[in-house]
């Protein structure tokens, strides 16, 4: 059982998080909340998000795991007023999800969750390396490397007590460094690691609304992008694991 209204700027930011990663996934339902955790297909990329009851005007649930669609949620999500307000209700049988925003009211058949990937472990990595900058910032700087290159490194140098971003392509070379005093934190350590522009793009575009985004990472490791949205009420973090440079 669910019952809950909703901000539809808040719910259209959660779907467009979870799409950069994912395009169906479940989600686990309880009084304190929406949880999701997911990887996507070639288990390169993971997403783990909390929504508190907090980013919802009026809020009502037991203990409900249901399994979305996220490409129709999205499609949906793009016919919403920046000014509505969107009504959720899960009646107890649970096979649709009932919408209501603006005069429309949608009832959407929900994924057998059985047929749906079960949520992933949260790997315990050490990311030694750790930034935080704006997610304009970081956007930017995805978007630049993505004219020259299909893949973007993330590193820190310490001597210099930088953090730098930079692609090479077959014939042009990008580079982006920012310094210790214009970062708003910073933890010094040897990092550095590639990453596929495929996945990023995607996730620069939703990271861009964020104020800050605070980047883990490590030599030859995966990387941790953590941000908040709906207004602090709720929580983001991806994972994508990195692309090895041939010697």
């Amino acid at each position: 059982m669910l019952k809950a209204t909703i901000d539809t700027e808040i719910f259209r930011e959660t779907i467009d998080v979870i799409a950069a990663i994912v395009t169906e996934c479940r989600m686990n339902i309880n009084e304190e909340g929406f949880r999701i955790r997911a990887v996507d297909t070639a288990n390169v990329a993971m997403i783990s998000l909390e929504l508190s009851q907090n980013a919802f005007s009026a809020y009502q649930s037991g203990e409900n795991v249901i399994g979305i669609d996220i490409n129709k949620m999205k499609n949906i999500v793009g016919m919403m007023g920046k000014d509505d307000a969107l009504s959720l209700e899960l009646p107890e049988d649970g096979y649709k999800l009932e919408m209501a925003f603006g005069g429309y009211k949608y009832s959407i058949a929900l994924l057998d969750v059985n047929t749906v990937r079960k949520d992933p472990n949260m790997p315990t990595i050490q990311l030694p390396g750790k930034v935080v900058i704006s997610g304009a910032q970081l956007n930017n700087a995805i978007k630049a490397a993505a004219l020259v290159s299909d893949k973007i490194a993330f590193g820190i140098n310490p001597e210099t007590e930088t953090f730098y971003m930079e692609a090479d392509g077959d014939t042009d070379h990008i580079n982006l460094e920012i310094k210790k005093s214009d970062l708003k934190s910073f933890v010094s350590t040897e990092a550095r690691s590639l990453f596929s522009l495929d996945y990023l793009k995607d996730m620069g575009r939703v990271m861009s609304r964020a104020e800050e985004v605070e980047i883990q990472i490590g030599i030859d490791h995966p990387v941790k992008f953590a941000f908040n949205i709906a207004d602090g009420n709720g929580r983001v973090e991806y994972l994508l694991a990195p692309r090895i440079e041939a010697d």
